[in-house]
């Protein structure tokens, strides 16, 4: 009685075992679905955000283009703002202005025989201080740090005022990324035009950083 007893209850166990194994099968392959899906969602939304992203790079391109255009004119008329106000607002600073060079170009020699050329927005003069000054429509961190660095070869470009005092001085319509207040911490003077004039906007007892 034991043997047929042991024989009938194992049918029911062997058929238990069967349909857990029918059901992780049918698991397994739904999840085999799900994740194919999600492979190819993953995909897709890849591929949407390489074309964005191409897509904004192009635009980008574009704009930089256009603006290109309109830069040096409005640049120019910056300048021209900038440089009518230049004499009244560095006396003011005790700074006796006597002489104006506008666009100046010039270059010298680096050890390996290359030359590096540069031209300079605007250099006031006299006789024995020079204040060196970049002019930008909108300026940027990115232009402050690339001044700072011409600023120290400035007697390379100009040996004729290898002996004064020169400082750097940053001119511009409006500002962004906090540039005017990292130009200011790095010793320059900071001009902003405003209408139809200009003005230097440091904080009262700034001192200017002597450059060469």
């Amino acid at each position: 009685m034991s043997k047929e007893m042991s024989s009938k209850s194992s049918i029911p166990v062997r058929d238990e075992i069967w349909g857990i194994l029918r059901e992780t099968s049918r698991q397994i392959k739904t999840l085999s679905i799900e994740t194919g899906k999600l492979r190819i969602s993953q995909k897709e939304t890849d591929r949407q955000m390489r074309e964005t992203d191409r897509q904004m790079k192009e635009t980008d391109r574009q704009l930089q283009k256009i603006g290109g255009r309109f830069n040096e004119p409005w640049g120019r008329l910056v300048e021209s703002l900038v440089e009518g106000n230049l004499v009244k607002i560095f006396r003011s600073r005790g700074i006796n202005i006597m002489q104006t060079h506008t666009r100046s170009e010039a270059q010298w020699r680096k050890p390996d025989g290359r030359f590096k050329r540069r031209e300079f927005d605007i250099i006031v003069a006299n006789g024995t201080e020079v204040v060196v000054v970049e002019v930008k429509t909108t300026l940027v961190s990115k232009d402050v740090k690339f001044f700072l660095e011409t600023l120290g070869d400035f007697k390379k470009y100009f040996p004729r005022y290898r002996t004064e005092t020169v400082y750097g001085a940053v001119a511009f319509l409006r500002s962004e990324d906090e540039a005017r207040f990292f130009a200011e911490d790095q010793g320059l003077f900071v001009i902003r035009a405003t209408g139809d004039s200009a003005s230097i906007v440091n904080e009262k007892g700034f001192k200017p950083k002597v450059f060469s």
